[in-house]
Order: C-alpha cells, then structure tokens, then sequence
C-alpha cells in the first residue's frame, strides 16, 4: 500500500526556506527518511526530564503528608509506569509514521479526534510557557545571589534568550532536536552530579526518618499526582519522536528506550529532592514560590553559574518537545500553514503565557497544580481509548486514511468520542486540587460518594486514574469488532485526498 498522501492538504512536506527547517508537516513519513534505531529514543526523553524541576517534585510529594518511605515508593511507582504508557504511545509512531495525533484519528475519527487534539495542544502550550517561566525566574534568581541584582532587566534578557532557543528549535524542526537534546542529556548529567556533590552534606536523615506517615488515601493521591507530572504529560506527544523509525524497529526497544529515557532522571532527581526536602521545612516553602530558583540557596557562589545552566537547560529540554507537538497538534486541528509557522504561532503563545507568570502572576504551584489535574484527565481518558486500540489492531496503520473521512477510520467514532467525554466527566467529578482556585470549584462534584470534598480520599484525584480506566476498557471491550472490520478493509482509492 501506498502511505504517502496524496494531495497538498494533508499537511505534507513543504518548501522550507533553508535546508536546516525540517520541511515534513504531519504527513507519513516516507520510507527513504526512516532512520535510526530505537536506542536514538533515549535522548529527547533523557532530556526534557533531566531537569533540576524533578528535585522540586520531591517537596511537592512530602506536601501529600507522607513519609520518605511512602513518598519513594509511590512517587516512583507512579513516575515509572507513567512513562511505561508514554513507551506505548510510541509503538503507533513506528507503526504509523507520522505524528501522535493524527495517528489517534484511527481511535477517533478523522474528524472526531478534535477534541482530545485541542486539549492536548493546550497542554502543550500550557507545559512549555510553565518551563520557560521557570527557566526565567531560576536565571533571575542566580544573576541576583551573583549580586547582578534581580530587576526587571535581568529578568528580561533571561526571558528573550530562552525564549528564542525554545522557538528557534521548535521551529528548526527533528533533526536539530534531536541533536540538541542529546546535547541537554550529556552536560545535565555531568552538572547535576555536581549540584548533588556540593548539597549532599544538606542532607539530615535523622530529620528525613521522622517525617510522619500518611494514611492511604494520601500515598495513592501522590501516585497519581506522579503519574499526571510526568508520564501523561508526555503521553499525547510520544509518538512525534518514533515516527521517523523504520517499520523494521523492534517494538521491545522503543517501548523500552521510550521508558528507561523518560523515567531514569525523574526517579533519581525526585529520589534526592525527598531527601532534601524532608531535611528542611523551610526549603519546601521556598520551592511553592520559585521551585528552582529556591534550590540554589543550598548552593556555593561558584558554582551558581553551572547550576543556572544545568536548571535552564533541562527546562528548555522539555519545553522543545512541547512547541514541537504544539505545532504538529495545531496542524492536526486543520491550520493550513507550513509545521515550522505553527511552531512559531505557538512560540507568540509561549511567550505571552510566560510574561503573565514571571511578571503578574503572585503565585506558581497553585494554577500550576490546578492546570495539571485538569488537563490530566482528559488526556488520561484519551491514552485509555488509544493505548487500547494500538493493542487491538494486528496490523499497521493504513496511514493514507487517517486524512480521509471516507475511508475506513470515517469521519466520528461515536463510541470513542462518547467514551472521551463520559471518562472526562467522571475523571473531572473525583479530582480537585490543593490550593483553591476559583476556576476550579465546579471539580469534585462526586467525592460526595466517597466521602466528599473534605474526606481523606479528596486529593487523592482519583478521577485521572478513574478516566484512564474507563476509556481503556471501554474501548478495548466494544471496539474490537469494529477495529477487525477496518483492518479487513481494502485501502480506497484516492484515499488521502481529504483532510
């Protein structure tokens, strides 16, 4: 079968005005630019989460009431398989050769895939301006223990310089990602060993070991916090970084390059954040205001400097594969313009969102946590209904008819959209977050059958893991008929001319 679309409006590679701009939209890739080997997967998930944020995490998951112990094993529990779903996700870029979400129009429609395509490119959007304001103030704050002061001006040269490295990456496209984040990946790790060395003596077991436990409700609201900071963020963009894979890749290897890349830093840094976090109260305080920026007060003058490039070289790390996936997912809502214009348009975006939170917003962790329940459980429901039906078909993707609603994967798939909105409906009734946000006072509306908004299993969001649940057993017990009758059918002619 021919998966090469046919027709310009599939988004296919365009005339990019140099060499270096990755010209592929979210079209198939073809057979003659797949390369590499699943190994390659290691360094863009190495490095958007090597990043100094996952000590951070380590205050926010003693703010649950837990222990160290139970803080460790289900922080990293749930940071794990977290990515053991990202891993997944990957197999369908192998497989399918082009981007994650329009793979997902198999699931969903061609057309019926606008929803869970919207919410996660706000998502992405979303994710990439909260990194580049960490990024920002953690710069801020090092130029100031430097005694250059922490004003407006330094805060502003700091912003424009992250900023055109994010959107000048985004824009370049694949490759010079590619290569960047394996850059990211080795000088992260060699500095982060350095940050560990100079703060280690920090460290207080005695105070670490009496940290009070927490009841059950609490170490499972922590799993599930891990598992909606780390792998479900990344979950709705997995495949974007396996699609240039040749077919021939092993499915093993991507599954598990995709998961040992993603998870290896965060279980380490989060590992270590607990320790310092659970020696020092006060350092936890610090953190909800600037999570980075509070980390360098455990630091020496002189090293402050290599800690300001490992901090803003990790944040950038993520916040490329998200205006990346942005702008694959706005190409996939139907913006007709070349994939290196919508990374730009998402890059204005960035930056807009960014200017709010480093310079009006007076705090970060409470819309930040608020924003991340939310989203993450839409995005949950849709990996349920996705993961599903990459384990359900056989065969690969007939790639030419993801762009087609006439052909086999038609324009609504009634039941995953029903399925999409029933979990999200659900997922949103059990969660809630911890700082009261007056936008989100409508969520919880179930907690009443387990006790209500106050009870022990309040913040527990049991909703993200209630909706990944849903649409992965929903789907894989009423869609199998259907997805044995697609793959039964024999590819139309022309298909791909519609998008």
């Amino acid at each position: 079968m021919n998966d090469t679309p046919t027709h310009p409006t599939v988004a296919g590679p365009v005339s990019a005005p140099t060499a270096a701009i990755e010209a592929n939209g979210i079209n198939v890739i073809a057979e003659s630019e797949r390369k590499g080997t699943p190994r390659t997967l290691f360094w863009p998930w190495c490095a958007s989460n090597i990043s100094v944020f996952g000590v951070a995490y380590g205050s926010y998951f003693l703010g649950f009431g837990v222990s160290f112990w139970q803080a460790t094993i289900a922080g990293l529990l749930g940071t794990v398989l977290s990515f053991v779903l990202v891993g997944l996700v990957s197999l369908a870029g192998k497989r399918g050769s082009a981007p994650t979400m329009v793979l997902s129009r198999a699931a969903f429609g061609v057309r019926g895939n606008a929803a869970p395509t919207g919410v996660s490119w706000v998502l992405f959007v979303g994710w990439e301006t909260a990194l580049c304001s960490l990024a920002t103030l953690a710069t801020a704050t090092v130029i100031e223990r430097l005694g250059g002061g922490g004003g407006n001006v330094v805060k502003i040269v700091a912003f424009l310089v992250i900023v055109a490295v994010v959107v000048g990456a985004g824009v370049l496209g694949f490759t010079a990602i590619m290569r960047l984040q394996a850059w990211i990946t080795v000088a992260t790790a060699v500095l982060t060993v350095g940050y560990v060395a100079l703060t280690v003596d920090e460290i207080a077991l005695g105070a670490v070991g009496t940290l009070p436990s927490g009841g059950f409700a609490a170490v499972v609201g922590l799993a599930i916090f891990a598992t909606a900071g780390f792998g479900i963020s990344w979950v709705n963009c997995a495949a974007d970084y396996s699609r240039y894979l040749p077919r021939s890749a092993s499915s093993q290897g991507v599954v598990w390059w995709t998961t040992f890349g993603g998870a290896i830093a965060p279980v380490i840094l989060v590992l270590y954040g607990l320790l310092l976090a659970g020696s020092e109260p006060g350092l936890m305080a610090a953190i909800g205001a600037d999570p980075v920026g509070a980390l360098t007060t455990l630091l020496p003058t002189w090293y402050l400097i290599p800690f300001a490039v490992v901090a803003v070289a990790g944040l950038v790390g993520g916040a490329v594969l998200d205006i990346y996936s942005s702008g694959l997912a706005l190409l996939t809502l139907g913006l007709k313009v070349p994939r290196y214009v919508a990374a730009g348009v998402d890059g204005v975006l960035m930056i807009l969102g960014t200017i709010y939170v480093v310079w009006f917003a007076t705090d970060f962790i409470g819309p930040f946590t608020g924003f991340l329940i939310t989203l993450a459980v839409p995005v949950a429901a849709w990996a349920g209904i996705f993961i599903a039906d990459i384990a359900l078909r056989k065969t690969d993707f007939a790639a030419s008819e993801l762009y087609d609603p006439r052909g086999r994967y038609g324009s609504v798939n009634v039941l995953s959209v029903a399925l999409f909105v029933a979990a999200t409906a659900i997922g949103w009734g059990l969660v809630t977050t911890f700082a009261t946000q007056a936008w989100l006072t409508w969520q919880g509306y179930l907690l009443f059958l387990i006790g209500g908004k106050e009870g022990d299993w309040a913040f527990a969001n049991l909703g993200i893991i209630a909706a990944l649940l849903i649409g992965f057993v929903g789907y894989a017990v009423f869609a199998r008929g259907a997805v044995r009758e697609q793959e039964a059918v024999s590819p139309r002619p022309g298909a791909g001319r519609a998008a």
